[in-house]
């Protein structure tokens, strides 16, 4: 380690380190039949990039946005979805729900290294950064490809330079609400001329824009949004981008997002809970580890299955999840029950509580199934711009 350390040291000083082509994987897409490309790094690569995120982030960090939470420290998926909640409550109820065609095979080159330019003027980052984008790819069938455009999925530094590349969109709408929307007199004024307002909660390459006012207002904000990326090479999905209503509900990140009337009172508000889609990919991988062909041992593939379910609890536990953790949990152990009593030969129900059951629970060796239900599920508080990072002064001082 210390010698590959040394060397690859001796590279960067000398400067004669150039990036190898990243090895093309083709990975299907969640919910689709496409199959999107994903870019794997050799290790020597990896190093350096990692080295270079190390040193790029806290610099484009002092800039971006807190509308912004994807591939961020200290964010997650969750603030994002607690900012809709907190919008959606507050007359926010037109939704443009935006898709990026390709996200990060589309990025211009020569636009985002303009973009890193104005934060970073050493010319060895730079030659750096404009290397790893230029690498090239090799395919599946072991040709070499040029990268004209894009940042390829993958890559330690991606998220981060995505990031950077569109960050031009959170400017966009920062701007524009300083500009004209910033104080309560200001959006009372606009909405009484029918202009409405709206603020942009963006997740990497996913991204809403919530809007106060009319359908038309949301509209419009379709082609402003396009002109806004068309600089950075990057252009909406004309099929999946589309203006929503609240009541109507829409799908981010996993979760269903939608206002309604709460049961037994005439009031309307806006619940979180998991989507349909998000529940069949769980439902689909379940199905396919619990197969009655898989040749793994009774306890591996419980733990197998603990670990995707607990992850998926853990991920919804912030949501209105109770009711699909509970039929989670009927699912899960009635398809445990039918493979394990396949898997030993039609063994009999009064064989098998004996053998597997444990006050109800499906116990295998020292494996125990895991009862999503059981996960306790909490409101996730709004943080909005109170988020700090890993250099704010707050987080220096305590470390």
């Amino acid at each position: 380690m210390e010698v590959f350390l040394s060397d690859l040291r001796g590279q960067l000083t000398e400067r004669t380190f150039r990036p190898q082509p990243v090895r093309e994987r083709m990975i299907p897409k969640p919910g689709s039949k496409k199959r999107r490309r994903l870019g794997i790094p050799t290790v020597r690569d990896r190093v350096v990039q990692a080295a270079l995120k190390l040193m790029l982030e806290p610099i484009f960090e002092a800039d971006f946005c807190p509308c912004s939470y994807g591939f961020r420290p200290n964010r997650r998926a969750q603030d994002a979805i607690a900012e809709i909640h907190y919008l959606g409550s507050r007359s926010y109820e037109w939704v443009l729900e935006a898709d990026i065609e390709a996200c990060f095979d589309s990025i211009d080159h020569t636009a985002l290294l303009n973009r890193v330019r104005r934060r970073v003027t050493d010319k060895r980052i730079l030659s750096l950064v404009k290397a790893f984008l230029k690498a090239g790819i090799l395919t599946e069938l072991g040709q070499e490809e040029e990268t004209p455009s894009g940042t390829p999925q993958g890559g330690i530094l991606s998220p981060l330079l995505a990031n950077i590349a569109l960050s031009v969109l959170d400017e966009h709408f920062a701007r524009r609400w300083q500009e004209t929307m910033s104080t309560a007199m200001r959006r009372r004024t606009r909405r009484r001329k029918g202009l409405g307002t709206w603020r942009l909660v963006r997740y990497a390459d996913d991204f809403v824009v919530m809007v106060a006012g009319t359908r038309e207002n949301a509209e419009g904000l379709r082609a402003e949004v396009a002109q806004v990326l068309a600089p950075m090479g990057l252009r909406l999905s004309a099929e999946k981008t589309r203006v929503v209503h609240l009541d109507e509900g829409f799908d981010f990140l996993g979760f269903t997002i939608r206002r309604r009337r709460k049961r037994g009172t005439g009031q309307r508000h806006v619940y979180t809970y998991p989507s349909k889609k998000a529940l069949r990919a769980l439902k689909t991988k379940m199905r396919r580890l619990t197969t009655r062909s898989s040749a793994a041992p009774p306890w591996l593939v419980l733990h197998r299955l603990n670990a995707v379910l607990r992850g998926w609890a853990n991920y919804f536990r912030h949501g209105v999840s109770k009711r699909t953790f509970s039929y989670l949990d009927s699912f899960a152990w009635r398809r445990v029950t039918r493979w394990l009593r396949k898997r030993h030969n039609g063994l009999s129900w009064h064989a098998f509580s004996r053998r597997f059951l444990r006050n109800w629970d499906i116990v295998v060796g020292h494996v125990t199934l895991f009862m999503p239900s059981r996960t306790p599920v909490t409101r996730y508080r709004y943080r909005g711009g109170r988020i700090p990072t890993p250099w704010t002064e707050k987080t220096l001082t305590a470390v």
